[in-house]
C-alpha cells in the first residue's frame, strides 16, 4: 500500500500519482505539463499495460492529457471520472490529439524543407479514441467498489463542470487506509456550478496549492469591470480579445456578456457582437447544457427556470470553421473574441493575438491563471514583442487582467477545505503549486495550523500503511533540452513501452495452448529478426 509522486510535484502542471493497492496498480490523473518544465519528473514505475485503472480528478489537460499517451503505449485498464468528465473529455482529449498532429504537420513541412528528421506527434487521434473507449462515468457522491479492497467515492470540487474531489478506501492485510486526493478546489461562488463540497475524514490528503500564497482578495463586480473595458476599448475602435480556456471560463465570460447584453450596460455599444472562436469551446458550451441539473448552481439554474438559457444571447456569434475565423479580423466594428487556449500556448488565439497586439487601441485581457514560460504570462510580465509564427509582433495593444476571476481557491480557500477534516488526517502532502508556494503553504499548515505536511518531489514513495518514507527524493532542476533531443527520447520512451506491453501479454497467455503459443513466439521470433540489427 504505496504512493509516489509523479507530476505536478513543487510545479502547477501535469498532475499524476501511482498507488499500489491491493495488489492492483491505479493513476490518479495524468496530466500533460504546459508552460515550462523546471523539476524531472519519474517515469511511471510500470508498464502502462500493468495499470488498471486512471482515477481522473476532472478533464483539464493538465490531469487528463496523457491518457491517450498511456493507451498508444499498451494501457488498456478502465479511466473512472464523473459523467460530465467523460464528456468533456470525449472532445478535450480529441482536440489535443488534433493539435498534435497538425503541428507534427506543421513542423515536417519545415523539416523536409531543411533535411531534418520527420516530427512524430505525442499521440494520434487513434489514440485518443481508443482511450475514450476506457471511460467509465459515476456519479456525484457514489460509493463505488473498484476491485476487492478498495472503494471511491467523488465529491463535487467546485472547479470545473464534473471535478471532483476522489475520496479512496483501501483494506489491505487487515491494515484500512481513507486517502483523500483534493483535486483542483474550487472558488466560491464561480457563476454557473456549484461551490466545493468538503470532504469530512481522511487519513492521508494529497491536495493543490496553486494559489496557497495568494489571497484573491473582496470578490470584484465583473460585470462592471469587464463594462468599463469594453467601453473605453470600443470607444478607441478597437478590438477586446480575451484569451480563455475552452472549458469553463468561456462560459463564465459568456454568463457575465450576456448579463452586460441583455441588461444593456454598455451605453453607445448595446448591439456588440461577441465571437467565440473556439470549436472546443462551442462543444464544452453543449455539454454544459447537457449537465443543467447536475452541476449548475442555485443562481443559473434560477434564469433556467424562467426559460433563460445563462450563456446565450442576441449578438453571440459561434466561429466553427478556419474560415469564419479568418473573417472576424477582417470586419473592422469593434468586437469582443473569446478564443483558446486560455494560456495562449497553442490554438487560435495566436491568430488573434498576432492581428491585434500590434493595434493600440485594442485590448487583451486575461481571465485565468498563466503558468510559467506561457506566452500570456509573458504578456502579462510587460513584453515588449513576441513571436508568433515565425513574425515578430510589437506589443502595443493595452495588456490588462480580470483580477478575482479564477476557478482555483485562493489560500483561505485552500484553509477552508483542509480545516474541514473532522480530525486532522495523519499527513498532508502539498503538489500542484509553483515551487516557492508549495513550500510556503506547507509552512503555512505545519506553523500556523499544526498539520504534517510535506511537499515531495518527483519519484518520492511513500508507504501509506507504515506511514513512513520509502524513498524521498530531492528536486532534479532541467537543463533546456533540444527539441529534437526531446522528441527522440519520447519515441523511444513508446518503442519500450510497447515492449513491456508484449511481455504482459506473453504471461497473460501462459497456459494457453501448445499450437497457439508456438504461433505467438514465431510471429515474435520473425519480428526480431526483422529490426534486430
Amino acid at each position: 500500500m504505496k504512493i509516489m509522486f509523479l507530476g505536478a510535484d513543487h510545479e502547477v502542471t501535469g498532475s499524476c500519482h501511482f498507488l499500489e493497492l491491493c495488489g492492483r496498480n491505479f493513476l490518479v490523473d495524468c496530466g500533460m505539463e504546459q508552460g515550462k518544465d523546471v523539476y524531472r519528473n519519474q517515469e511511471i514505475p510500470v508498464s502502462p499495460s500493468e495499470i488498471d485503472f486512471i482515477l481522473l480528478t476532472h478533464a483539464h489537460i493538465d490531469h487528463s492529457g496523457l491518457i491517450p499517451l498511456m493507451y498508444a503505449r499498451g494501457f488498456r485498464g478502465r479511466v473512472v471520472a464523473t459523467g460530465p468528465t467523460v464528456d468533456l473529455c470525449s472532445i478535450m482529449l480529441r482536440d489535443s490529439a488534433h493539435i498534435q498532429e497538425f503541428e507534427a504537420e506543421w513542423r515536417n513541412r519545415k523539416a523536409k524543407r531543411a533535411g531534418y528528421e520527420e516530427y512524430v506527434p505525442l499521440y494520434t487521434m487513434e489514440d485518443a479514441v481508443g482511450a475514450l473507449e476506457l471511460f467509465e462515468g459515476v456519479s456525484y457522491d457514489e460509493k463505488k467498489e473498484l476491485c476487492d479492497g478498495v472503494q471511491v467515492r467523488f465529491s463535487d470540487a467546485g472547479h470545473l463542470l464534473g471535478s471532483a474531489s476522489i475520496t479512496i478506501w483501501a483494506e489491505e492485510n487487515g491494515v484500512k487506509k481513507k486517502i483523500v486526493f483534493s483535486g483542483d478546489i474550487g472558488n466560491l461562488n464561480q457563476p454557473l456550478i456549484k461551490d466545493p463540497k468538503y470532504v469530512k475524514e481522511a487519513d492521508y490528503v494529497i491536495m493543490e496549492s496553486t494559489y496557497g500564497d495568494r489571497f484573491h482578495g473582496k470578490r470584484p463586480d465583473y460585470v462592471k469591470r469587464l463594462t468599463e473595458i469594453m467601453e473605453r476599448t470600443f470607444s478607441r475602435g478597437g478590438n477586446l480579445v480575451i484569451p480563455s480556456f475552452a472549458v469553463g471560463r468561456t462560459q463564465e465570460m459568456l454568463y457575465f456578456l450576456r448579463k452586460i447584453k441583455t441588461e444593456r450596460l454598455l451605453k453607445g455599444f448595446e448591439d456588440f457582437e461577441v465571437y467565440v472562436d473556439s470549436p472546443l469551446a462551442i462543444e464544452a458550451t453543449s455539454i454544459f447544457n447537457k449537465n443543467v441539473d447536475t452541476c449548475f448552481d442555485e443562481e443559473a439554474m434560477a434564469l433556467v427556470r424562467q426559460g433563460i438559457n445563462p450563456i446565450s444571447f442576441p449578438g453571440l456569434r459561434l466561429s466553427v470553421t478556419s474560415n469564419d475565423s479568418k473573417m472576424i479580423n477582417f470586419d473592422e466594428k469593434p468586437k469582443v473574441i473569446l478564443s483558446a487556449s486560455g494560456m495562449c500556448e497553442a490554438g487560435r488565439i495566436r491568430h488573434h493575438l498576432k492581428h491585434n497586439l500590434w493595434r493600440k487601441e485594442c485590448t487583451v485581457l486575461f481571465v485565468g491563471y498563466q503558468a510559467v514560460g506561457t506566452l500570456g504570462r509573458s504578456l502579462l510580465e510587460g513584453a515588449k514583442t513576441v513571436s508568433l509564427f515565425g513574425e515578430i509582433i510589437h506589443v502595443e495593444a493595452e495588456i490588462l487582467k480580470l483580477d478575482g476571476v479564477s476557478g482555483h481557491a485562493d489560500k483561505d480557500g485552500l484553509l477552508r477545505w483542509i480545516n474541514s477534516f473532522e480530525e486532522k488526517p495523519e499527513k498532508v502532502f502539498v503538489v500542484h503549486g509553483e515551487d516557492s508556494v508549495c513550500d510556503s503553504f506547507v509552512y503555512c499548515l505545519k506553523e500556523e495550523y499544526g498539520y504534517d505536511a510535506e511537499a515531495p518531489y518527483s519519484g518520492s514513495e511513500y508507504d501509506l500503511a507504515a506511514g513512513q518514507w520509502i524513498k524521498l527524493e530531492e528536486g532534479v532542476r532541467l537543463k533546456a533540452k533540444k527539441e529534437g533531443n526531446r522528441r527522440a527520447s519520447d519515441i523511444f520512451m513508446r518503442l519500450l513501452a510497447a515492449g513491456q506491453r508484449l511481455l504482459t501479454v506473453i504471461r497473460h497467455n501462459e497456459g494457453g495452448a501448445n499450437k497457439d503459443l508456438a504461433k505467438f513466439a514465431d510471429q515474435i521470433n520473425s519480428l526480431c529478426d526483422k529490426w534486430d540489427r
